[in-house]
């Protein structure tokens, strides 16, 4: 039996966004994954956490399967992959994590595009269709997202999708092995405001 027989391939949410599709990651989508991480390894290692040993292998993602899977359940997190509109090549992902209900009504953005896919605008459109998601569908309230303050692209990616800088926060994620600095994103759903009566600032 093959490593992903038992598991049904999700439906799950489709987003469109500006020359992209995000739907959930699905069990066929593994060698396609890993060949993009494996070739943008050198590209995206430097803003993220180590990978472990075994990170691109189909024990691992069947692992992260099962995590996106309880996850999305619980009504924790949703993660996306992203594709071209045009002909359907992966290029990177983005996920919206750390969902807090009641008071709150917030969640997280992270996001990584391959090295060959990098420049094109498609962070941009998938965290914009995700915000869009986020607000309208999930009716959250507020979204935020952190970048290393050396991480230009992902700044420019934030700040063309509406997140307004906060603020930093020292030693905020281990990245690469070490505790770094992160400058601080959030972006509220203003119209969510205006139908309370108050006025955005």
């Amino acid at each position: 039996m093959a490593l992903f027989d038992w598991m049904p391939e999700p439906i799950g949410t489709v987003l469109e966004g500006e020359g992209v599709i995000l739907r959930a990651p699905r069990p066929v989508d593994h060698a396609a994954w890993s060949g993009l991480r494996e070739r943008s390894r050198d590209y995206l290692q430097p803003w993220e956490p180590l990978w472990p040993e075994d990170d691109l292998s189909r024990a691992a993602y069947r692992r992260r399967m099962i995590i996106y899977a309880r996850e999305v359940e619980l009504g924790n997190a949703w993660p996306f992959f992203i594709f071209t509109a045009e002909t359907g090549t992966l290029v990177g992902a983005v996920t919206l994590s750390n969902v807090r209900r009641g008071v709150a009504e917030m969640g997280t953005i992270g996001y990584w595009i391959g090295q060959p896919f990098a420049g094109r605008g498609h962070a941009t459109a998938a965290v914009r269709a995700l915000v869009v998601f986020a607000f309208g569908s999930l009716h959250l309230h507020r979204l935020e997202a952190a970048c290393v303050p050396g991480n230009l692209a992902s700044r420019r990616v934030l700040e063309k999708s509406g997140f307004v800088h906060e603020g930093l926060a020292r030693a905020y994620l281990k990245i690469n092995g070490a505790w770094a600095d992160h400058l601080l994103f959030g972006c509220v759903n203003d119209a969510a405001e205006r139908s309370d009566g108050q006025t955005p600032p």
